[in-house]
């Protein structure tokens, strides 16, 4: 690329999208110091010009573009493609034409570029909207209402799950054209390291970074000693306790790269626990077991990665009841509990759920609004890391 050729804007909307000044880095990539040296640019371009730059070139490389969202630097790639062609065209014609200093600070005044005003917006627009948050076991369940309300608040959203046909209903139902963030779908298998290291690399390949990861997936098969299978008992283990264990081994490792070139910057590893994680469960040891361990984990996670800016956290729903862990009418937990003989007397499922409602002092079950006020409390505080946060009805409460 000649930079001299399209060093300025040609039009307004290059001013608009791409800010109205571009970085050039003319060092070799193979030099020493490389990076050092484009950090050093880019924070003299910041002093200069009181913002980012959403365009940089890069000798022998290429260009970085950026945006507010995944759209807007689409649309910056797109227009500086277009300004590309237009330069070497115009040599048929006398060279490019750019637009005059005096009319580019014009429109760079319009729009606010590098005001104080423009630097509270964003920083109000806020807590979630163009974050990158994948969601393990995100197709159904307390997963997929997590998906759709991080979705609504403008989050740019990977769903990580086995279901492939779910998974794509729900992508169908979110992506739009008018939307400024989309969602994509990631087959994973969270107990497999190579499943969940592609799942990393596919989030930074199409968002160009990760800030939230909600380790949800789970499996529960309930049973006592006599009836536990030794390989239904590793299976939820695997799923439940080495799952949480890679996402954050394999997320934590871009969330640290991130926390080294940002100083400000913090990202969040959630883990979706379960009241069976602050208290034992009857003839549900395998699923409580891990739930315990998983919270060994987040604590362990938040003192190793918090020097990073990485907070680790658990929340502890209590019961979905009307998610398809529970209510599922083959294979639900209230049908599992009825066969275990979990609650004495009971000789329907109608008898199991008001069982357990009862034991709620908020005489119901817990819902996704319920835990999405922990998620987000979890996310806007930067002080408190290695919690397990109930979110019960009062049906757990710690002392």
């Amino acid at each position: 690329i000649n930079f001299e050729k399209i060093h300025r804007p040609f039009c307004y909307d290059h001013v608009v999208h791409g800010g109205g000044k571009y970085l050039y880095l003319d060092q070799n990539i193979d030099e020493p110091g490389f990076l050092d040296e484009c950090l050093n640019k880019i924070n003299k371009f910041k002093k200069e010009q009181g913002v980012l730059p959403r365009v940089v070139l890069i000798k022998g490389v290429g260009l970085i573009v950026a945006g507010n969202s995944s759209k807007d630097a689409e649309t910056l790639l797109d227009l500086f493609e277009d300004q590309l062609k237009i330069s070497y065209i115009s040599e048929n014609f006398g060279g490019p034409e750019f637009l005059p200093e005096e009319e580019i600070k014009l429109i760079q005044n319009r729009l606010g570029f590098g005001s104080k005003k423009e630097t509270e917006t964003v920083g109000k627009e806020a807590l979630i909207a163009q974050r990158i948050a994948i969601i393990t076991g995100g197709a159904q369940g307390f997963g997929e209402g997590i998906v759709r309300d991080l979705f609504r608040m403008q989050a740019n959203i990977v769903i990580a799950d086995l279901n492939e046909e779910t998974s794509n209903k729900l992508l169908d139902e979110l992506n739009s054209p008018t939307n400024p963030n989309r969602a994509i779908f990631v087959k994973t298998d969270v107990s497999d390291p190579v499943a969940v290291q592609n799942l990393i690399s596919e989030t930074v390949r199409e968002f160009g970074g990760l800030d939230l990861m909600i380790s949800n997936a789970g499996v529960l098969f309930a049973g006592g000693l006599d009836e536990m299978d030794p390989d239904v008992f590793d299976l939820v283990t695997r799923v439940n306790y080495k799952g949480y264990f890679l996402c954050t081994k394999y997320s934590s490792a871009v969330m640290k790269l991130q926390s080294a070139y940002k100083a400000d910057h913090y990202s969040d590893i959630i883990q979706i626990n379960s009241k069976s994680g602050l208290k034992g469960s009857n003839k549900n040891f395998a699923y409580a077991g891990g739930k315990f361990g998983g919270i060994g984990l987040t604590q362990s996670f938040a003192l190793e990665l918090m020097p990073f800016r990485i907070k680790v956290n658990s929340i502890a729903p209590g019961n979905l009841f009307d998610g398809p862990l529970w209510s599922d009418p083959d294979n639900g937990l209230f049908v599992q509990y009825l066969r275990a003989g979990k609650v004495p007397g009971a000789k329907t499922i109608a008898d199991v759920k008001r069982y357990y409602e009862a034991q709620v002092p908020a005489n119901r079950g817990c819902t996704v609004e319920d835990v999405m006020k922990a998620v987000y409390y979890l996310i806007d505080q930067k002080y408190e890391t290695g919690q397990a946060l109930p979110v019960t009805g009062g049906q757990i409460m710690l002392n």
